[in-house]
């Protein structure tokens, strides 16, 4: 297999990450494409770069938020209230009215919570390892562990007001 036919594997291996990730850092859909097609540039141009110290898909989210923030920072736009859709999580469907009225009570509460921490309960909800989270944030692992920690504990807080 070339270099080519590697890449687009690995591209249509790890497209939902790459699409997660544009939908959390952008607003409307044609700066969430415009950011997809600059991703994926980055990676083309980087992935004679990638070591293989870490899993592929951990690399390709790891660049992916790095071009992410890197756009927010150079369009200046302020960051966006982005909500948590359904697509961003692979919880299954829920059958029952009261679970679904927790699910979006629970969205609510994400949707406001800083760009870092949102990423770090999407990556939980992927059910990424605590080390796979602070390789792509750049985060240490006790670190990770800490934030989720208290991110879990707020969002308790946040619920049990509500109810």
């Amino acid at each position: 297999m070339d270099k080519a036919e590697t890449f687009i594997a690995a591209l249509q291996a790890n497209q939902g990450s790459i699409y997660k990730i544009a939908s959390l850092y952008t607003h409307e859909a044609e700066d969430r494409d415009d950011l997809v097609q600059e991703i994926i540039y980055q990676l083309w141009k980087s992935f004679d770069s990638f070591n293989q110290q870490s899993k592929l898909s951990t690399w390709i989210y790891r660049v992916a938020m790095n071009v992410a923030i890197y756009h927010l920072k150079v369009t200046k736009r302020k960051v966006p209230i982005v909500p948590i859709d359904e697509q961003l999580s692979n919880l299954p469907d829920v059958d029952n009215s009261q679970d679904e009225e927790q699910w979006k009570l629970l969205k609510t509460f994400v949707d406001k919570l800083n760009l870092l921490d949102k990423g770090l309960v999407i990556l939980y909800l992927e059910e990424k390892t605590y080390e796979e989270m602070a390789e792509i944030i750049g985060i240490s692992v006790s670190n990770v562990a800490t934030k989720l920690s208290r991110i879990k504990e707020k969002l308790k807080q946040q619920i049990s007001k509500q109810a």
